[in-house]
């Protein structure tokens, strides 16, 4: 029953961003977000334990808490963006994204070269692969969560499959990545959260402090002498958005295996908090980054 119930919200919902005017669903989920940020009290500590160990005091708690509502402002803008593309075409989809430094990919496809993409949950990471699937019209390949609700995630499963974009589950993924890159096709992955030791993650420095990072890309690229290179989107209105690629992650292949995946992992982990610094309110503030090693940030009085 309760998948029934999920997917009738998400009709109704799907419904009203379509139907209301685009100001007035923008100060609804503004205001939907500031309930959310000052009543989920669980998120809250997160996001202020993250920020706290991030910048330090750099940041008021003013600036905290506008970045804290942003949080929740971007998921929604994620959420109801993926419900208007539902039924979008290429050119509706990307009539308002402008990309920057395109030369790096395409110089990387006509390369031949196996080619990883990497990115985190920044702004619309929804959009990002979906309009890089469209606009170089590549067979892409991305790892996902698969979600509680299964009506739920047959719906995203479709939504990204129908404009190019493969979704495989985590388990099993990197055989299945190995796979696709054989077979010419590119592979995105969201590397910024946490990945304990028993998963995998490896140590990197993150905004100065330790933390357990997927070495996801850095495996694939050693093995097949894969391009990582990084991309991100960027938005400052949630109606225009920038996509841009940056300067490629080369494989490193030497006789320690063990050292040249921590330095791709941590030159992704760099590019990754550089892109964050520039704009920290739409980054995914919510997960719990550091727990790895400084899981007492996350405990509450």
């Amino acid at each position: 029953m309760i998948d029934y119930l999920y997917l009738f919200l998400y009709k109704i919902f799907a419904l009203l961003s379509k139907l209301l005017p685009r100001g007035f669903m923008d100060r609804l989920l503004m205001s939907i977000s500031k309930f959310a940020y000052r009543f989920d009290r669980k998120h809250n500590h997160i996001i202020n334990a993250n920020l706290k160990l991030a910048f330090g005091d750099k940041l008021s708690q003013e600036k905290r808490d506008k970045i804290g509502v942003n949080v929740f402002y971007n998921l929604l803008q994620n959420i109801v963006g993926f419900m208007r593309r539902d039924s979008s075409s290429r050119e509706e989809i990307l009539k308002d994204i402008e990309f920057k430094n395109s030369y790096i990919l395409e110089d990387a496809l006509k390369s031949k070269r196996a080619i990883v993409l990497m990115t985190a949950h920044y702004s619309n990471w929804e959009l990002l692969p979906v309009a890089v699937a469209l606009e170089f019209n590549i067979d892409l390949v991305a790892v996902g969560r698969r979600l509680d609700s299964a009506v739920m995630d047959r719906i995203l499963k479709r939504n990204r499959e129908k404009y190019g974009v493969e979704m495989i589950y985590r388990k099993g993924a990197i055989k299945n990545l190995l796979k696709a890159l054989r077979a010419g096709r590119v592979v995105g992955l969201l590397l910024d959260q946490h990945l304990g030791e028993k998963q995998g993650g490896i140590g990197v420095s993150f905004f100065g402090h330790k933390a357990l990072h997927s070495p996801s890309a850095s495996i694939l690229a050693r093995n097949l002498d894969a391009i990582i290179i990084p991309v991100f989107i960027h938005t400052t209105d949630y109606r225009k958005y920038e996509i841009s690629f940056y300067k490629p992650i080369e494989p490193i292949k030497s006789k320690d295996k063990r050292l040249d995946i921590l330095n791709m992992t941590q030159a992704q982990a760099s590019i990754t908090q550089s892109v964050i610094e520039k704009d920290p309110s739409q980054w995914f503030w919510v997960h719990k980054r550091w727990k790895g090693f400084y899981p007492n940030i996350y405990q509450r009085d």
